[in-house]
């Protein structure tokens, strides 16, 4: 069976809220090494709602030669201003990116034939660019409904997948279930960690997920495991995949957790995130630490 482990990739701040490039480009590094997919950057994880559109295009130009094509980029071009989701996506392009994603808007919900009027016009607006759907709607308050996601399957040959970040999986498998009718290519992708097996079991093609920053090593054997079709593996891995998304409960909002554990690990230095997200406590860090224990990854 064949999968994929796509990072949401973090971005790492100094203390005055300016990007570290320093520290971002040891993500981007480590992330390689550990054989991951691709590299998103700019999703909710990476915390693209603190910058502004130049800091976002100097991110932008910063992956683009970091990464250079050694893995898929994806970039998130999400703006609540239409006129910015087209710029910056065409920025993202032109700057060498192969991809962008984009969340519908947030704040007020839109209806089904509202989402696919936006989507369809992005779609049109950015004929030869590889387009994703992101469906979050623990922060934009409304689900973008399967038969949407089909139409637009059907409709746009340049909008190429979804990410699906839903607790269960039930939307997800839906979802699955009718694109791939209409689109058998059509990418589906889980945006929880703790749901890459069931994913790719219901026929989706597996995770954009944050826990591949701290440890892309198990998550690439999670790929070579269904590779192999080794189930053994597949449930080990499961087992020890459950017990870490403990780290998404040591404190909310979950960002500046993850770095830390990532810092915990060694791979960088610092856990800062954008203002105002809460500053890691010791006791965070015990905690942080007892998860790795249960893990059994310490």
């Amino acid at each position: 069976m064949q999968a994929k482990y796509i990072t949401p990739a973090v971005t790492m701040f100094c203390e005055d809220g300016t990007v570290n490039y320093e520290e971002t480009g040891k993500v981007y590094e480590h992330l390689i090494r550990g054989k991951v997919d691709g590299i998103l950057v700019l999703g909710s994880i990476g915390e693209f709602f603190a910058l502004t559109l130049e800091q976002k295009k100097e991110l932008i130009r910063f992956a683009v030669e970091k990464v250079a094509h050694r893995v898929k980029l994806l970039i998130g071009t999400t703006s609540m201003v239409f006129d910015e989701i087209i710029e910056l996506s065409r920025f993202a392009k032109e700057a060498g990116a192969d991809s962008v994603i984009i969340l519908p808007p947030y704040y007020f919900p839109i209806s089904d034939a509202g989402i696919e009027t936006y989507f369809g016009r992005i779609a049109e607006a950015l004929p030869d660019q590889e387009l994703y759907i992101y469906n979050f709607p623990d922060r934009t308050g409304y689900d973008i409904a399967p038969q949407v996601m089909a139409h637009l399957a059907e409709r746009y040959a340049n909008i190429k997948g979804c990410k699906d970040t839903q607790s269960g999986m039930d939307h997800t498998r839906e979802v699955i279930r009718q694109v791939k009718a209409v689109r058998p290519d059509f990418e589906v992708y889980s945006g929880f960690d703790d749901n890459f097996a069931h994913n790719v079991l219901a026929g989706g093609d597996g995770c954009i997920a944050g826990l591949s920053n701290v440890f892309p090593e198990l998550t690439h054997g999670w790929v070579e495991a269904f590779a192999r079709e080794d189930l053994q593996a597949v449930q080990e891995l499961q087992q020890k995949i459950d017990t870490l998304m403990g780290l998404y409960q040591v404190g909310k909002p979950f960002v500046p957790y993850i770095k830390a554990a990532m810092e915990e690990r060694g791979i960088v230095n610092g856990s800062a995130a954008s203002f105002p997200f809460p500053e890691v406590t010791p006791e965070d860090r015990e905690a942080i630490r007892a998860v790795f224990g249960k893990a059994g990854v310490l």
